[in-house]
């Protein structure tokens, strides 16, 4: 851009650097601040329920799927070394008796199986457990 003046003409440019500056910094503070939904790995179709109540996602979480697939955490196990899993899990403070375990069971899943996964969390000494089920809409 040129300008005129008494003297002669006057060159005038625009500092971009500033404004890019500001554009990262806005992309950067996006970014940051955008919180990623985390998906299970495990794909179920949970039995649906409308007099279910919340429970709090803390604790142990054992799933089955429909495949007979079984995991513990994220761990893969089976009906044999579930047993050994839940032993050997470390409750920090909280006795066992009072730690929570949640089980996640497909609605394809058996009652047989769900009834031997119960035996198993029981037998290894704990004793809140909760069944998660969909809520109905």
């Amino acid at each position: 851009m040129r300008l005129k003046s008494r003297r002669g003409t006057i060159r005038s440019n625009v500092d971009m650097t500033p404004m890019i500056d500001i554009v990262f910094q806005l992309i950067l503070f996006f970014l940051v601040s955008t919180t990623f939904a985390i998906l299970p790995g495990i794909k179920l179709k949970l039995p649906t329920s409308h007099t279910s109540e919340g429970t709090s996602l803390q604790g142990i979480t054992i799933t089955a799927d429909a495949d007979g697939l079984m995991f513990f955490n994220d761990k893969e196990v089976t009906m044999e070394t579930l047993g050994s899993e839940l032993l050997s899990f470390d409750t920090g403070d909280t006795k066992k008796e009072d730690f929570p375990v949640s089980l996640e069971a497909d609605s394809e899943v058996t009652n047989g199986t769900i009834v031997n996964i119960f035996d198993v969390i029981r037998e290894s000494g704990y004793a809140v457990i909760n069944l998660r089920t969909a809520t109905e809409k």
